[in-house]
């Protein structure tokens, strides 16, 4: 079997807006999106966009939403759909854990939502039948959504898992209520496989997430480092745990990126990411390097032997 790499980016709004405003005579003429064209053509490099249906109030009331966007790339799009795919992830960036005790209809509302408008302006083609679900927490009746909508799979969480003491300060900014509202049986606490970052430090921000119905207690080596997923017979999803060195790349250096990549630069399977806002000047923790990040990531996969694969690939492989 090849070694295959899964890169994506998620939290993606604001290019949408910018080539609504702006109208750039090409997609790739936009700084973030010229980026990921540049590894493509140069590393093989295959993206899948995880999409926010409209921009949050947190920054401003100057919303934009997926209805806005402009239909005037949907040709580009369709054209670029063999390594640039666009997919389902959230409403809009906050609250954190959106979908932790969602119900079966708001979840397929919200699915039905970002299908037909990237559907709309991008193609069919375009759109990703993997899921990268905001912060990936997800219940039994949200999975089985997303699987009657056509969902093919989606990445879960993934450590040891432990009930909600009930004190709030055990979790942080508020998850507390994340946690309670509209709670369902299968959502308790755990400690993650990886080490949660603050945004653009090397700080400790939370060794305690909340999870719901796709989550993995001990997700095997053969899980993480291969393509392979899990078939949940009750709700017909498919399960990923992806590898606990996943790598996002906005929360380290340049510098780091080599010795981080190591570990996982022999195994059969790679997977890394970023998210859209550390690209944009204006954003409080903006990257500068964040674009050279990607390169390198990009760089490093391709220069050991790693093809690179949407992720309903993972489900055909």
């Amino acid at each position: 079997m090849s070694k295959k790499a899964f890169f994506f980016i998620d939290d993606v709004i604001w290019v949408f807006r910018d080539l609504t405003r702006q109208r750039p005579a090409s997609l790739f003429d936009n700084p973030f999106l010229k980026v990921l064209k540049e590894v493509h053509d140069n590393y093989g490099a295959k993206v899948q966009l995880n999409v926010f249906y409209r921009t949050d109030f947190y920054y401003g009331n100057d919303e934009f939403t997926l209805a806005d966007m402009t239909d005037a790339y949907k040709a580009e799009w369709e054209e670029a759909s063999d390594w640039l795919k666009l997919g389902f992830h959230s409403k809009q960036e906050f609250p954190d854990y959106p979908w932790v005790n969602a119900s079966y209809e708001d979840v397929k509302a919200v699915f039905e939502d970002i299908h037909g408008e990237i559907c709309r302006f991008a193609g069919e083609k375009t759109f990703a039948w993997y899921t990268v679900p905001h912060w990936l927490s997800f219940s039994k009746e949200g999975c089985r959504a997303l699987a009657d909508c056509g969902i093919k799979a989606m990445t879960v969480t993934t450590g040891p898992v432990q009930d909600y003491s009930g004190d709030p300060s055990s979790l942080p900014y508020g998850h507390a209520g994340r946690v309670l509202q509209n709670r369902q049986p299968e959502t308790k606490v755990f400690s993650p496989d990886m080490t949660t970052l603050a945004p653009g430090s090397n700080g400790i921000l939370s060794t305690i997430g909340i999870y719901g119905y796709n989550h993995i207690v001990d997700a095997d080596r053969q899980s993480q480092e291969t393509v392979t997923t899990a078939p949940d017979p009750d709700t017909g999803m498919r399960f990923k745990a992806n590898s606990p060195g996943k790598h996002t790349l906005n929360t380290f250096s340049i510098d780091q990126l080599d010795a981080l990549f190591a570990p996982q630069l022999e195994q059969d399977y790679l997977c890394f990411l970023t998210h859209e806002q550390y690209s944009y000047p204006d954003y409080f923790a903006y990257n500068s390097d964040e674009g050279d990040k990607i390169r390198r990531a990009c760089q490093l996969a391709a220069e050991h032997g790693f093809t690179f694969i949407h992720g309903e690939e993972m489900v055909e492989a």
